[in-house]
C-alpha cells in the first residue's frame, strides 16, 4: 500500500512538474498581460515576487535558471516597466532586481487568475474535500520531500 501511494503521488507530481504543463499554465495566466509577460518571463517575475529583491544569480537558483537567462528575461520585464535594477545596499558593485508597482499588479492579477482557475476546477468537489485537499497539500509541501531544507 505504501509504495503504491508513493508511486501514485510521484506520477501525479511528474505530470505537474513537466515543463510543458507549466508552460501551458503560464500561457493561461499571462494571457492579456502584454508581450513582456509570457511563459518564459513569468517564472522570473513570479520568483521575484516570492523572494523580494534579488540578484540575477540568486533568483536563478530559486527558479532553476542560470544567471544569464534570468538577466535576458529580466531585460524584457524591465523594458515593460515591470521590474527595475537597483544597487545592492550590502554590496555597491552588485545589482538587485526588484518589482515595480506595475510588476506587483501583474503578479496580483496572475494570482487571482490562478486562484479562480483552481476554484473552478474544484467546483464539482464537495467543499469539505476541497478544503481537506488544500490542507493536506500544504502539509505535504511543508513536510514532504520538497520541504525547505530538503534540497
Amino acid at each position: 500500500m505504501k509504495n503504491s501511494t508513493g508511486r501514485d503521488i510521484a506520477d501525479a507530481l511528474g505530470l505537474l512538474l513537466r515543463r510543458s504543463t507549466r508552460a501551458r499554465l503560464y500561457d493561461r495566466l499571462t494571457e492579456g498581460l502584454g508581450e513582456a509577460v509570457d511563459d518564459l518571463t513569468y517564472p522570473v517575475i513570479s520568483g521575484l515576487a516570492r523572494t523580494g529583491p534579488a540578484s540575477a544569480a540568486d533568483l536563478g537558483r530559486e527558479i532553476g535558471l542560470d544567471r544569464t537567462t534570468v538577466t535576458r528575461r529580466a531585460d524584457r520585464l524591465e523594458q515593460a516597466g515591470l521590474l527595475q535594477r537597483r544597487p545592492d545596499p550590502a554590496d555597491g558593485r552588485a545589482t538587485l532586481l526588484t518589482l515595480t508597482d506595475a510588476g506587483h499588479a501583474v503578479i496580483a492579477a496572475t494570482r487571482r487568475q490562478l486562484a479562480a482557475a483552481i476554484e473552478d476546477s474544484l467546483a464539482t468537489w464537495p467543499r469539505s474535500d476541497a478544503e481537506t485537499f488544500a490542507r493536506l497539500l500544504r502539509r505535504f509541501v511543508d513536510e514532504g520531500p520538497f520541504a525547505a531544507g530538503e534540497d
